[in-house]
């Protein structure tokens, strides 16, 4: 579509298209959540653990593609990108509105991820070239908080649409949100990149700025702990429908708990937005992930101690707490790994987003894959790679002071 002269945005509408672009992301992984058994059952999967695989292609298909979009929009813009990636996102979804065997779920799902990495990693490129430091934290903070909407109501949606028209119809409404945010960024949103401000595309200059992203160890330590610290929530987004149907025996309750164990993210990213104009990213990020480690040492205490099955109410108390510290960690690190990368944004949007979640993935299907009728794999899984994500922050941090201290251009956070 061509590239016309419009207004900017105000930040509240821009602060809603990209939580509507972003929000796909969720809503092709919550809303498929209470379809999973049905899925494996019409495509003939034997193994429940298997069903898994739904959200795990997904994953792969996102990690993927986020070294893609971002790299190009460096050189034909954002716009072009979102585009690009909400087509993609379009034929995945037909493909698995039509599967008739597993496989082709999967392909199908995984371009869906692939997809809509476009317009995921092409939105951070677009706050990182309108915001920096601490506003860039603000607005980010303000979008997840409009976004936790979508694990809140996404698996409510996917349950309402499974039992009037069945799972093939859910793959239906993506399509159609994807038609309605398409529609409103082309119509409203203006390119934020000049052209003489864009790169050439080509492997070299690709190399070139990697190589920038890739020695700032700043940035590479906040990303290796993003992909860490987040680990166990993918292998809770893998899980969640056995655990909380299988072991709980919830029955259709499972949305509403997952409801409001996403809420808790939600409020903490409201409490974020107005923490870190005060006290900054560095000291809520670690504090939050202190959190989370020793209150997971701790259940798992518990969680081990009686079987591996703990009372239900401590088990939704224990999530609810601690995915609070998770939403303060998901407001503020990606901003911690991306405000030194200015220059390269649109690479270092890819490279921070890709690699992160290419870590994160990796332990959260093997969380998912250990589900034996407890939830032992699941708590224990968050003790460790929570405690194993301090390190990395603080060696991110290093690197931070350490070009503060030769004085480079590094905002405010």
């Amino acid at each position: 579509m061509p590239d016309i002269d419009r207004r900017p945005l105000s930040q509240t509408e821009f602060v809603g298209l990209i939580a509507m672009m972003t929000s796909l992301v969720a809503l092709s992984i919550d809303a498929m959540l209470p379809a999973l058994p049905e899925i494996g059952t019409a495509l003939g999967v034997a193994d429940p653990n298997q069903n898994q695989l739904v959200i795990f292609a997904l994953m792969v298909g996102l990690s993927v593609g986020q070294l893609v979009y971002g790299p190009v929009s460096d050189s034909t813009g954002r716009r072009p990108m979102v585009f690009a990636g909400l087509i993609v996102f379009a034929i995945g979804c037909v493909l698995s509105l039509v599967a008739q065997d597993f496989r082709t779920m999967l392909i199908g799902r995984f371009l869906q991820g692939f997809g809509v990495a476009g317009p995921r990693s092409v939105s951070m490129a677009l706050i990182r070239d309108l915001y920096v430091g601490r506003s860039m934290a603000q607005i980010m903070s303000t979008i997840m908080s409009v976004f936790v909407l979508m694990p809140i109501l996404a698996p409510m949606l996917g349950q309402a649409i499974l039992e009037v028209a069945g799972w093939r119809a859910i793959f239906t409404s993506f399509l159609l949100l994807g038609v309605i945010a398409v529609t409103w960024f082309a119509w409203r949103q203006p390119e934020t990149l000049p052209v003489e401000k864009r790169h050439p595309l080509s492997i070299g200059e690709f190399g070139r700025s990697a190589s920038i992203v890739l020695r700032q160890q700043a940035a590479m330590g906040f990303t290796l702990c993003a992909g860490i610290s987040s680990g166990a929530f993918i292998g809770y987004l893998n899980s969640s429908q056995q655990i909380f149907q299988d072991i709980y025996a919830t029955g259709d309750d499972f949305v509403l708990y997952f409801g409001m164990v996403a809420a808790s993210i939600g409020a903490a990213s409201l409490v974020n937005r107005r923490l870190v104009m005060k006290y900054g990213m560095h000291g809520l990020t670690r504090t939050a992930l202190t959190m989370i480690a020793v209150l997971s040492i701790c259940y798992f205490v518990v969680t081990w101690s009686v079987g591996g099955v703990p009372p239900f109410w401590s088990f939704l108390a224990y999530l609810m707490v601690a995915f609070f510290f998770v939403g303060i960690v998901f407001g503020n690190i990606n901003s911690l790994a991306m405000e030194s990368l200015g220059q390269v944004a649109g690479v270092g949007a890819a490279i921070v987003s890709s690699l992160s979640l290419a870590i994160a993935v990796i332990p959260g299907l093997l969380i998912g894959q250990a589900l034996d009728g407890t939830i032992v794999p699941f708590v224990g899984g968050y003790a460790i790679l929570s405690l194993g994500s301090l390190p990395l922050l603080a060696w991110g941090e290093r690197g931070r002071r350490r070009l503060e201290a030769v004085d480079q251009p590094v905002a405010v956070g």
